[in-house]
């Protein structure tokens, strides 16, 4: 009787060893080829068989149905992104697959909390099936904060015993970030009853400057990763206590530079390379996680050492033994690159079968069923003046943004008064932000500054703001402002730009807010255009929607808007705009 909890049955096993012990043919074999070994550190000459899904032989001549030689090209196994939000790629996983896979990414742990926190279950459960028949490996962390916080709204509250169901999936390796790391040291019974429900399965981090006492608190909990490490002294630090330390190569944080002299030959099984954020221009333009291993090389780290951080060590801290590495019996997930400076993939397979081919997808999709998905911008209607703020003679809190991350500066300013009302002031870079809320039609607005936007004129509105995603807009005047998130609501999620009242660009993600379903080129194309107009009207960031949508995030320090107002981040607690 077969074993209903097998992964393989004894034929399968059977017809494998005979393959690899040469008693009958491969399917394939990739001939003349450099094999990168992740586990001893060489490369070496020869031959790959492969039978059905998974490898059978590598290094000496296979007798083989087909045969492809590979002239002396390099094979490396299939990258994995170790933390990903999907969300970030603005594209559902199919549209976002046709673009990664190509490029050398196999498998992906997403954490799907940007939805969760709009959609709640709905929002897990869509992320679940739209992850079906695509020739990429999606494995899920369960969202450990919906919401990140109780200062904030969000579109749904899911305790332990909401994503208890969840951890019966094959494809669930964990519980997501633990961002609530206020909670964790407090010993919040939900943040105790989410970790203990995890049992033997990862429970990741997310402790931005967190350190000492405190830190280790933190990791006792079982807490054994963490992304968010931006300086070498605070990675050093969770690495010595025993973490692993995801480093963050992504759209809107950027930390391979500052972290990577922490790495030598002693402690880098310990790093995994990840993207976490990642938007659909710089996927295009810079690739995927491919990207990460090509800057790693470029700043001087050993090519192993960097391809094994983005393949080796993230399936061995996942327990993924199926992948990770090009050896007997593991799934045959392989990129064929011509050199590891460039590290181009020409060819990727996936379970033996050729899925990209020079940066092109040539699989063919396979129908699905469509997942439904209900709208999820809802506003209380909004008369104009909404977007006044109240002044009085003082010194206001304003948030000031640090180019590429995510963190930001508290800053104490003297406003710009027009009579009793405190209005942008875009000669000293200090605008006006709101956080509308949109998921219950409260009608609550959170009021704030920021500085370091740059826009000289107009207003720049997303339903894109972490993790809650309400609408955040920061503008020159209060017009532009209204009409930037009218146009949100009115196109049901997505980004907008407005100027003298005219909507001058947008993208339209109507998918919770946060994605579309059209192909991820056309997305990126719109981005970018959108992105463009807001550096006409004065911005000098390289990613501004993105850093737009991090001052809304309320786990990450200095200080943060809502829709309940300023939060101290570092104190974790709300203030006032003005200083007492």
């Amino acid at each position: 009787m077969p074993n209903p909890f097998a992964r393989r049955s004894t034929r399968e096993i059977k017809e494998l060893v005979d393959v690899a012990s040469g008693k009958r043919p491969a399917d394939l074999s990739l001939d003349n080829c450099k094999i990168i070994n992740v586990y001893s550190g060489e490369i070496l000459e020869g031959s790959i068989a492969i039978f059905r899904d998974r490898i059978a032989g590598v290094g000496p001549r296979y007798k083989a149905q087909k045969r492809v030689n590979l002239g002396g090209r390099f094979v490396v196994p299939g990258f994995i992104d170790g933390h990903f939000h999907v969300e970030s790629s603005l594209v559902t996983i199919p549209e976002l697959a046709r673009v990664i896979v190509p490029r050398g990414t196999t498998s992906i742990v997403a954490d799907p909390h940007e939805i969760a926190n709009v959609l709640g279950y709905d929002g897990i459960r869509y992320m679940l099936e739209s992850s079906k028949y695509n020739p990429l490996n999606v494995f899920i962390t369960l969202p450990s904060c919906v919401p990140a916080t109780d200062l904030e709204t969000s579109g749904s509250t899911m305790r332990a015993f909401d994503i208890f169901p969840f951890f019966r999936e094959k494809w669930v390796v964990g519980l997501g970030e633990m961002m609530n790391y206020h909670g964790v040291i407090s010993g919040d019974e939900d943040m105790m009853e989410k970790i203990a429900i995890t049992e033997d399965k990862r429970v990741e981090g997310h402790a931005p400057g967190l350190t000492g006492r405190d830190l280790a608190g933190y990791i006792s909990a079982g807490i054994t990763s963490d992304h968010e490490s931006t300086t070498f002294e605070e990675a050093r630090e969770k690495l010595r206590l025993g973490m692993h330390v995801m480093i963050r190569e992504g759209s809107a944080a950027r930390n391979l530079k500052d972290l990577m002299p922490l790495v030598n030959d002693s402690n880098a099984r310990r790093f995994i390379l990840v993207t976490d954020d990642h938007n659909p221009s710089d996927i295009l333009e810079s690739g995927h996680i491919d990207g990460v291993v090509r800057k790693a090389i470029k700043l001087g780290m050993n090519p192993i050492t960097a391809i094994r951080m983005a393949t080796l060590n993230p399936a061995e801290y996942f327990s993924l033994r199926d992948l990770g590495a090009i050896a007997p019996g593991l799934l045959a997930d392989l990129v064929v690159i011509e050199n590891l400076k460039q590290l181009r993939a020409t060819e990727v397979y996936k379970k033996g079968q050729l899925v990209g081919k020079g940066g092109e997808a040539v699989y063919e999709d396979v129908p699905r069923p469509k997942p439904v998905i209900r709208s999820t911008v809802n506003i209380k209607w909004l008369e104009g003046d909404e977007f006044k703020i109240r002044g009085k003679k003082g010194m206001c809190r304003v948030i000031g943004i640090i180019p590429n991350q995510i963190i930001t500066k508290h800053k104490i300013l003297k406003p710009k008064l027009n009579g009793r009302e405190i209005v942008s002031d875009p000669g000293r870079d200090i605008l006006k932000l709101f956080v509308v809320e949109r998921h219950t039609a409260s009608g609550r607005i959170g009021q704030g500054l920021v500085s370091g936007f740059g826009i000289k004129r107009g207003a720049v509105a997303t339903s894109i703001a972490h993790d809650s995603h309400n609408i955040i807009v920061a503008g020159v005047n209060d017009a532009d402002i209204f009409k930037a998130v009218i146009h949100i609501n009115k196109i049901g999620g997505g980004m907008s730009v407005v100027a003298d009242g005219e909507v001058l660009a947008d993208v339209k993600l109507p998918i919770a807010g946060l994605m579309s379903e059209r192909p991820l080129a056309e997305v990126a194309g719109d981005v970018k255009r959108l992105t463009n107009t807001i550096k006409k009207l004065g911005s000098k960031l390289d990613d501004p929607v993105m850093t737009l949508s991090f001052l809304a995030l309320p786990v990450i320090p200095e200080l943060k808007l809502t829709d309940y107002g300023l939060i101290d981040a570092k104190a974790f607690k709300p203030v006032g705009l003005f200083v007492k």
